[in-house]
Parts: C-alpha cells; sequence; structure tokens
C-alpha cells in the first residue's frame, strides 16, 4: 500500500472532530485562543495520539510543539509539515488545525503503509498563528526562523495585559512536553503547509487542490488617540477631546486612501476598544488595528506613508500615534515544491489550479530557512475566520493525500 492510500479520511475527520470540541462555539465553530486552557487541551491530545503511535513529541522555547517520525538517516535534516492550533475569537474548526492534522495524518500514512524514509518526518503546531491575543501573528514560526527575537516576544502582552512569557509557561506547566535544548531553530530540508483556501477560487472553479505558488506580503499596525475624559452631560463639544471621535475621523480618511481600482490592497480594521467604556463619559482613549496586504511591498511602504499622514493630520484635537508591530514581505515559493505538489496532485488524478495565497501563513516564515510550499484545499463559499466555516471530508482526505506523497519524496532525495 502506498502511504497515500493509507490516508483514512475516517481518521482525519474524526480527528477534526475531537479537536473542535476543546474550545468550541454555540454555532459550531472555535474560540482557542493562543497559549490558552483551550489550547493547552489541544497539545495534549495531539501529544496522545502521538505517542499511542510511537511518535516523539518536543517543544521549544516559544511553544512550539513537534510530533516526529524517524527516518533511517539519523544524522539527515527533516522534512516538516504543520499549521496552528489557535484560533480567531470567532473562528472554524479548520483553519490551521488542517494543517496540523493533514501532517500528522501523514505520518500515520507512512507509518500504516510501512514506507520508510531516509529523513525524519515531522509535523508541528506552531504558537500564536493567529495574533488575535498577542501580537503579532505567525509568532512561533517567525521566532523559529530568526524574524523575531525570542526575548522580545516573551515580554509581548495580550489585550488584558498577561505577558506571553507567563502564558506559556501555564501551558507548558499543563501540557508538558520535553523542551529542545538552546533557542528554536534547527535546519530543516523542507516544510509543506496544507491548508483550507481561506477563499472562495478553489470552490468557484471546482477544484480539488491549489498549488500555492506565493504569499502576499502583510503589515499590522496599531493605531492609538489620546484625548481627554470629560462628562457626557455638561461638556459642550466644542470643548472635548473625544478620542473616539478622533477614531473615526482617522479611520474614514484611511479607508478612501486605501481604495484601489483593482481592488487589490487588502486594508481592514479588525478591532477597536475604547475607554473608559462609560455610557456617559466622553472617550479619553482609542485603539484600533489595522491589518493591510499587497503583493507588491512597495506599494505597502507607499501606503503606509499615507497612514502616517493621516494619523497626524486628522488627530487634532487629540494627540494620536501609529505604530508598526508586523511586516512581512511577499513570499514566493520554491519551485522544487511547487512542481512536487503539482506533480503528485496529478497522478492522483486531483482537479487543481496555480494560485497565490492572499492570507499569510506560517510558510511565509519557513520560506527563509529551506524548500517551501503550501497545498490548498477549498472551504465552503470560501468562508473563514468565522464559526460556519467548513470544508468536505472528501477534499481534506486528498489534501493529506498530496502532502504525504510531497512529504515522501522530500523525505528520501
Amino acid at each position: 500500500m502506498s502511504a497515500a492510500g493509507a490516508v483514512r479520511e475516517d481518521r482525519l475527520w474524526q480527528r477534526h472532530v475531537d479537536m473542535a470540541k476543546l474550545g468550541g462555539t454555540p454555532r459550531g465553530g472555535v474560540n482557542r485562543q493562543a497559549l490558552s486552557p483551550e489550547d493547552a487541551a489541544a497539545r495534549n491530545l495531539l501529544a496522545s495520539w502521538a505517542r499511542a503511535r510511537g511518535f516523539s513529541i518536543s517543544t521549544d522555547a516559544i511553544g512550539n510543539l513537534f510530533v516526529r517520525r524517524e527516518g533511517s538517516d539519523p544524522k539527515a535534516l527533516p522534512v516538516l509539515s504543520g499549521s496552528h492550533m489557535d484560533s480567531q475569537p470567532t473562528g472554524g474548526r479548520f483553519d490551521g488545525m488542517y494543517g496540523v492534522l493533514a501532517a500528522f495524518e501523514a505520518l500515520e500514512a507512512l507509518e500504516d503503509a510501512g514506507v520508510k524514509t531516509k529523513r525524519p518526518v515531522m509535523a508541528v503546531a506552531w504558537t500564536n498563528e493567529e495574533g488575535s491575543r498577542f501580537q503579532p501573528g505567525a509568532m512561533g514560526s517567525a521566532v523559529f526562523a530568526g524574524h523575531n527575537k525570542l526575548e522580545e516576544m516573551l515580554l509581548v502582552k495580550d489585550w488584558k495585559g498577561v505577558a506571553l512569557k507567563d502564558a506559556l509557561a501555564e501551558t507548558l506547566k499543563v501540557a508538558p512536553a520535553p523542551m529542545r535544548d538552546g533557542k528554536p531553530g534547527f535546519p530543516l530540508d523542507g516544510y509543506v503547509e496544507a491548508h483550507i483556501e481561506q477563499g472562495p477560487r478553489l470552490e468557484n472553479e471546482r477544484k480539488t487542490i491549489g498549488v500555492v505558488t506565493a504569499i502576499q506580503g502583510s503589515r499590522r499596525y496599531i493605531v492609538e488617540i489620546v484625548g481627554e475624559e470629560a462628562h457626557a452631560g455638561t461638556t459642550p463639544r466644542a470643548a472635548r477631546k473625544d478620542a473616539f471621535a478622533a477614531a473615526l475621523r482617522i479611520a474614514q480618511a484611511m479607508y478612501e486612501a486605501t481604495t484601489d481600482k483593482d481592488d487589490t490592497l487588502r486594508f481592514t480594521i479588525g478591532r477597536v476598544d475604547v475607554g473608559p467604556g462609560s455610557p456617559n463619559t466622553v472617550p479619553g482613549k482609542t485603539s484600533f488595528t489595522i491589518d493591510m496586504r499587497h503583493p507588491s511591498d512597495a506599494m505597502l511602504e507607499a501606503h503606509e506613508k499615507k497612514l502616517h499622514e493621516i494619523v497626524a493630520a486628522k488627530a487634532a484635537p487629540c494627540s494620536a500615534a501609529i505604530e508598526r508591530v508586523m511586516a512581512v514581505a511577499p513570499t514566493d515559493f520554491a519551485p522544487l515544491v511547487i512542481d512536487l505538489v503539482r506533480t503528485k496532485t496529478n497522478a492522483l488524478g486531483f482537479s487543481n489550479m496555480d494560485m497565490p495565497s492572499g492570507a499569510g501563513h506560517d510558510a511565509m516564515h519557513i520560506a527563509r530557512l529551506c524548500p517551501t510550499g503550501m497545498i490548498f484545499v477549498p472551504c465552503e463559499r470560501g468562508i473563514s475566520h468565522n464559526e460556519i466555516e467548513n470544508a468536505a471530508p472528501a477534499d481534506l482526505a486528498a489534501g493529506a493525500r498530496v502532502l504525504v506523497d510531497v512529504l515522501t519524496d522530500l523525505a528520501n532525495r
């Protein structure tokens, strides 16, 4: 039996069902924040499955969790596959988790088929990819790749003031795994990440597999406006320093400045915090996040300049500042992996198309270290970051079959 033939659709689907219970929401989605009790429970469940199959597990200083199936050459560099287990506050069952479970299914299929590989094959669950609790996102892979400094990321605080290092320590206490020596990061020979598309193209084109060629660049910012708290009933509007009103002016100007004719630039204000949060107090402080993406780094730079100009021009009578908290350049994937994904997909008889990724993924950081690529499968109506996010079991299994064949080739080259 081939490894692709040993992929079990029913097993892969049941793994998703089991994981979705951890942080499950009433509408059928998940809220599994990075380094939360729900995240710890997911880590423990994955680790239990790994131990049952005789695979080894380990973690590193930023909390990335690794599952390893040994190869025949103990000195050979490993090939790696995976994604993340944390979610948006109203997230779906498949975003990130599919990549982790497809990678684990690949390890199980290799084991079930008795396929020997020269190199170790590893699955990974990266820490804090979503960035909904701790900024920036894709943190675990960024630290692993040396893009962000471990020491700085450990000091990052969530929206409630909890430091990442404390949340990580609590998570590892509840979900222990042997710690890898030294700082995060070790040499790799290849990386492949499976993921739901998070867009409608595959479904619209009736294709089963997306052969991912690149990821567009992305930047994130936090804008903070400081005004002056005042009584809502007694303070005339002309005398107010209303931080929320200033935020509205700034946001509206930003939306207008980032509208392009071909609808390529992606600009999103995703979180707004208004303080002190009292119905009868004029807001004295407001902050909001910005997510901006484009395939061209030069275009991102030009629009960042516009954002700074708007903050300076529209804040009065309040004061305001904008801080960039993440910048990731556009990523081109390795022709070696792109060609392998396409070749294996065709050999298995799955319809496919080449496509870039509009969303950021951990693969964008790992691509700086080794030959890297991605595999997309359709999600219903392209909906993601939503509790109704859905994918077909057959499509999930198809992606896993392509993945295990690609990993086998990489692990034996």
